[in-house]
């Protein structure tokens, strides 16, 4: 990381940053483009590493992708402002990011399809509680995992 003294390594600070979160960003590569797409999601911490939660249709580029590469890029960020100024250059920004790498999953198990619907409806909701989802609603949507390989956190305040 060029800029040193803005990088975050304090695993709760991190934790922290990604619960002011409401969007992460995947990027796909996909022959030659790259394909970026915004999610709302869930997580979790494992074996000390992240692992990040999101449902979809069951069809569309999205999944083709998957099934191509598992690898992807990914970005997310929180309390974005402008830091006015009088000269133009002297404009900048407040911002807390993460961005990282990892490969991405389709989960198919029922009962590990309801875990990651249940953390995408915590980190949604602010909620911890027993969701239910009926076999209906799981059948309805894909369910996949991005499991973390790389994370940067940085913040400027």
């Amino acid at each position: 990381m060029r800029r040193s003294d803005r990088e975050v390594t304090d695993p709760s600070k991190i934790r922290e940053i990604i619960d002011r979160c409401v969007c992460c960003r995947i990027g796909f590569y996909d022959e030659g483009d790259i394909y970026i797409l915004p999610l709302n999601f869930g997580y979790e911490r494992k074996q000390g590493g992240y692992t990040f939660y999101f449902h979809g249709a069951k069809e569309g580029r999205k999944i083709t992708l998957i099934e191509k590469s598992p690898h992807v890029g990914f970005e997310m960020d929180a309390n974005y402002a402008l830091n006015e100024s009088e000269l133009p250059c002297n404009y900048s920004a407040r911002f807390q990011s993460i961005i990282g790498t990892g490969t991405v999953s389709m989960i198919t198990e029922k009962a590990e399809q309801k875990h990651a619907l249940e953390k995408i409806m915590e980190h949604s909701t602010q909620m911890q509680k027993k969701w239910e989802f009926s076999e209906e609603m799981l059948n309805a949507v894909s369910v996949f995992q991005l499991d973390v390989i790389q994370l940067s956190c940085k913040e400027h305040l």
